[in-house]
């Protein structure tokens, strides 16, 4: 990947953050977290992976971010300098339940290990 769009990516997470922070305020979205950018090749598309505190809002929250992103697109042409700025698509980032699922087995690997351990001796 070149250099000029791994900058761009990181310069859209960064404005994305802001503009949901400061000018898309509406409660019903629940605690956002922009957590990733990718950009096409082109940089004509961009992915944005985003993490929703509360599970049980996250389709909803998906929903709402997704009717906004015309609003907010055009809150990013504002902000960044290029000469065609990126559709974005909007993705629920799975990588903390992915995180979370995998101590809870090795926890349970420790926890059934104990036993065993508890038990041989």
């Amino acid at each position: 990947m070149s250099y000029r769009l791994a900058r761009l990516e990181n310069q859209i997470k960064d404005e994305l953050s802001l503009i949901l922070l400061y000018k898309l305020s509406d409660p019903a979205l629940g605690f956002i977290t922009i957590t990733g950018v990718k950009l096409s090749p082109d940089a004509k598309l961009a992915k944005v992976y985003i993490s929703v505190y509360e599970k049980g809002l996250r389709e909803e929250s998906l929903e709402r971010i997704e009717k906004a992103a015309g609003v907010i697109r055009s809150q990013l042409a504002a902000k960044i300098r290029v000469r065609y700025v990126p559709e974005l698509k909007f993705y629920i980032d799975d990588t903390s339940d992915n995180v979370e699922r995998i101590e809870n087995l090795l926890k349970q690997i420790h926890k059934d290990d104990k036993q065993t351990d508890d038990n041989g001796q």
